[in-house]
């Protein structure tokens, strides 16, 4: 199914192409390729969905110090080692792809990639699809203008309101309110408990 846009929560994508690769290669002993796995998973992304525009959203800060102001533990488990050291090199690389292919990659000051959707999914006109593995974007929903692409082991799932509603026993357009009471463990977010 085509839509107006595509936003892509780039750092997601690049983190699931690292962590493939660390996995391939182990598997099949070559080496791990995360530059052709990320463009990879973007080609196959732009080839099923055929938005008619896309944008990249990459994480200009990815543990921002507003955010650790209001909730201190944000993401507080994560500083050790917020980027594998691995990964670190394919970064720059991937950036020059990107701008040498014409692919709009956006970020905003002191924000991750997911607050860059978040405004672009509101503003820009038409249907929207979201790609990224992160479920915050799941507070995003609304049928029929905006859905998440959800990367699974059996491929991408595609997250409509019903889909909320099946999944957690909710109505779809309430996930926010539900992630705000249940918390986020893994980005050391408490819940209302």
């Amino acid at each position: 199914m085509a839509c107006d846009w595509l936003l892509i929560d780039g750092s997601s994508l690049l983190f699931r192409a690292y962590y493939g690769a660390v996995a391939s290669a182990r598997i099949n002993g070559g080496d791990a390729d995360t530059i052709g796995g990320f463009l990879d998973r973007l080609a196959r992304l732009v080839s099923d969905r055929r938005p008619s525009r896309l944008v990249i959203a990459e994480d200009q800060a990815w543990r921002p110090q507003w955010r650790v102001d209001l909730v201190a533990g944000d993401k507080a488990h994560r500083v050790a080692e917020p980027v594998p050291s691995g990964l670190a090199a394919a970064l720059p690389v991937i950036s020059e792809l990107l701008a040498q292919i014409g692919i709009d990659v956006r970020r905003a000051d002191e924000h991750e990639a997911e607050d860059v959707i978040a405004t672009l999914a509101r503003l820009v006109p038409g249907t929207v699809e979201i790609a990224s593995g992160d479920r915050d974007l799941f507070a995003l929903v609304q049928d029929p203008r905006v859905r998440v692409l959800y990367p699974e082991r059996s491929g991408l799932a595609v997250i409509d309101e019903a889909e909320i509603t099946r999944r957690y026993a909710i109505p779809g357009r309430r996930y926010a309110d539900f992630a705000i009471l249940r918390g986020d463990p893994s980005d050391g977010l408490p819940g209302t408990r």
